[in-house]
């Protein structure tokens, strides 16, 4: 069990419980917050196929967030077999096919000649960022999005054969294939639509409607892309909730909601999960301005929420060099302390960096009805007050939280 516990594991065992729990807590929280973002965008996919004018109705994303969310939640219910055959077969369907679509029509149109938004012809000034305004670098936390969460990974890493090598390779290969996808998918839809006019829900289908129109091709892979997007969504219902169940183990969490029905499914943690991005999706529609700054807000939060966990994670890294160096690992960084000190300073600093970066909308967003100055306090209002809760929670905790026996220890 101790094994399988992730950052709760790490944190605990480097700063203690309490920080441990608020790690582990702020991996989860982010992702109630982060999932409206999802669904918002598996919303603005599919009215492409029955409305687009829908892709900017925030009272509209706000009903298929709620009605997918919850109408999964309780399909999870049914034990981890339909959760697994559910996302494997959405993510096969909407995810791997529509990228090679979009991939492949779309260099075809750039190629033959067709208009594109702007002409390619890039200089050596174009490859280096403005940082004259840090509000024009803004948008660099999406491109780092794509790789938070990876650390999730780590619990299955014993199930990997010679996870020392294959491990890291893995990471490695997933990354290269990320970043070359992400740069690809994102050159095309700028040069298919112009940057003025690219709605962050839905820039996806309005490079597929510049390449085949608004029909029924669109149409269908809009469905597609929902039904992929629905799938990933309901891949992380039971995720986040078990890594932050494991802290009951420590009677960190009420007994209420440590309660499982006959599936072993944590229904009631489920159900809270479920209550939480209501909120959130409620916050999402009464925000000022449009879909655009909105998301942006949210998405945001969740950025400066997640870092904060992996602050806890670098400073752990280090930690637990010095206070466990002889404790054995599936995987190891190589160098002793200096390399610890390289990888956990250089992951701590980029964190910094990227939490500052985050806290200033970008110059391309606009329309949020909001000051610099109330949008900076909306993300540390936000973040501290979700740091906050967990502490608070460990502090109040009860002797009797703690289950007299354990699942994996029966």
């Amino acid at each position: 069990m101790a094994q399988n516990r992730g950052v709760y594991l790490w944190v605990k065992e480097a700063f203690g419980e309490r920080w441990g729990f608020t790690a582990v807590w702020l991996q989860w929280f982010q992702m109630t917050i982060g999932f409206v973002g999802v669904l918002s965008f598996v919303a603005a996919t599919f009215a492409y196929a029955i409305n687009p004018a829908l892709a900017n109705n925030k009272l509209y994303e706000f009903l298929v967030i709620i009605i997918v969310w919850w109408v999964f939640t309780f399909l999870n219910f049914r034990g981890l077999k339909t959760y697994t055959r559910i996302s494997s077969l959405f993510v096969s369907i909407g995810v791997l096919i529509p990228s090679a679509i979009l991939i492949i029509c779309g260099l075809w149109y750039v190629f033959s000649g067709q208009p594109v938004a702007f002409t390619l012809t890039p200089t050596l000034s174009d490859f280096i960022p403005d940082f004259s305004n840090i509000n024009n670098i803004s948008l660099l936390v999406t491109f780092v999005f794509l790789f938070i969460g990876v650390e999730m990974t780590a619990v299955h890493s014993q199930e990997i054969k010679n996870v020392g090598k294959n491990y890291p390779l893995g990471l490695l290969i997933m990354g290269v294939i990320l970043v070359a996808i992400s740069i690809i998918g994102s050159l095309l839809v700028m040069l298919l639509v112009p940057a003025g006019a690219t709605n962050l829900l839905s820039g996806i289908m309005q490079a597929f409607e510049k390449i085949f129109g608004l029909g029924i091709i669109t149409s269908i892979i809009a469905l597609m892309i929902t039904i992929g997007a629905v799938g990933q969504a309901s891949s992380w219902i039971l995720g986040p909730v078990r890594g932050l169940l494991v802290t009951a183990q420590d009677g960190n969490l009420p007994k209420i909601l440590q309660k499982e029905n006959k599936n072993k499914m944590p229904v009631n943690m489920m159900i809270l999960q479920a209550v939480i991005i209501t909120f959130w999706g409620i916050v999402y529609v009464v925000l000022p301005g449009g879909v655009n700054s909105s998301f942006w807000m949210l998405f945001a939060l969740t950025t400066t929420i997640y870092i904060v966990m992996y602050l806890f994670m670098y400073a752990a890294l280090i930690k637990l060099r010095y206070s466990q160096p002889k404790v054995p690992r599936s995987f190891t960084i190589p160098g002793g302390k200096a390399g610890a000190w390289i990888v956990g300073a250089w992951g701590f600093i980029a964190m910094v960096f990227l939490f500052v970066v985050a806290l200033f909308p970008p110059s391309q967003i606009s329309g949020s009805g909001l000051t610099s100055t109330e949008y900076i306090a909306f993300l540390l209002l936000g973040t501290i007050i979700t740091t906050l809760i967990p502490v608070i929670i460990h502090a109040l905790r009860k002797p009797s939280w703690k289950p007299e026996s354990w699942p994996d220890e029966e």
